[in-house]
């Protein structure tokens, strides 16, 4: 499956590289995308293994019908080659590349992947202040490097800002936050919040995805199944903004309005932009 920018990305779950069970469990799941975690959630002297089983995992993952992909090691980690090597073989939609500063960073690995015959998309995270600093110009280089998307890598990206932990962590991340939106929607590219660590805290959680999506995000990268269901929810179009959606596609269906390029809809002036918007949400719905 190709990132088609129609197919909905509100949830993207890690899955741990060398946890069979997990990696049977999560087609099931519902998740938008399921990425086979290399990295962090892979302990060093487990990343043999985790390589080895990569084809399986992403076959499974395929298989159950969303957007399969794999995280590998930041560029310039000594484990980045023989997880670009493991992700050629497993063959995934999507190559997810941690800690990715520049784009020249993203064009190097590009190059190398597309030497050993793979040709998917990108997704670059943005974990450090560099990257954040660096975001102008993923947005510009964008179609050159096959980038697909833009994800927040929040719990790096706080301990690099020096963020104190707590509730008000979420407010400060939050400037940076909309800068990668900026830079995802500037470079026609898809935008993925951070994940949410307190996977038992269903409130908490439902409250931090509603932040992200009002903050322009596509979805939310997920670190625990109970966690897909609430993102889906969350990032999905609710009750009224489809009643909306509906209202304003038809009235721009109206013969009446022919030819017009702005319309009342309920007290409110409407234009195309808000026709295509309509359009998406109806789109999101069906999908």
């Amino acid at each position: 499956m190709s990132d088609d920018i129609q197919h909905p990305l509100r949830s993207a779950l890690f899955v741990p590289g060398d946890k069979s069970r997990a990696i049977e469990k999560a087609p099931s799941l519902k998740a938008d995308a399921l990425i086979l975690d290399l990295e962090d959630a892979v302990a060093p002297e487990a990343k043999p293994a985790a390589r080895a089983i990569a084809p399986d995992a992403i076959a499974r993952f395929k298989a159950g019908g969303g957007l399969a992909a794999l995280r590998v090691a930041e560029p310039g980690s000594a484990d980045l080659e023989p997880d670009l090597s493991a992700a050629v073989a497993a063959d995934p939609d999507v190559i997810v590349v941690a800690k990715t500063e520049h784009p020249s960073q993203l064009a190097s690995i590009g190059e190398r992947l597309q030497a050993q015959g793979w040709s998917g998309l990108l997704w670059a995270m943005i974990e450090t202040p560099r990257a954040v600093l660096s975001l102008p110009d993923f947005a510009k280089d964008a179609p050159g490097l096959g980038l697909g998307a833009l994800v927040a890598g929040t719990n790096d990206l706080a301990s690099e800002l020096r963020l104190p932990t707590g509730p008000d962590q979420r407010s400060a991340l939050a400037p940076h936050l909309a800068q990668i939106v900026l830079a995802a929607r500037a470079g026609g590219l898809r935008a993925l919040d951070g994940v949410y660590n307190a996977y038992q805290d269903a409130d908490g959680f439902a409250a931090e995805a509603r932040a992200g999506r009002s903050l322009g995000f596509d979805g939310k990268t997920l670190i625990h199944p109970s966690q897909v269901e609430a993102a889906n929810a969350a990032f999905a179009p609710d009750e009224t903004e489809q009643a909306w959606a509906l209202k304003v596609i038809e009235a721009f269906e109206n013969p009446a309005n022919s030819g017009k390029g702005a319309i009342p809809v309920e007290g409110q002036m409407v234009e195309a932009m808000h026709l295509d918007a309509a359009r998406a949400v109806l789109a999101a719905v069906q999908n």
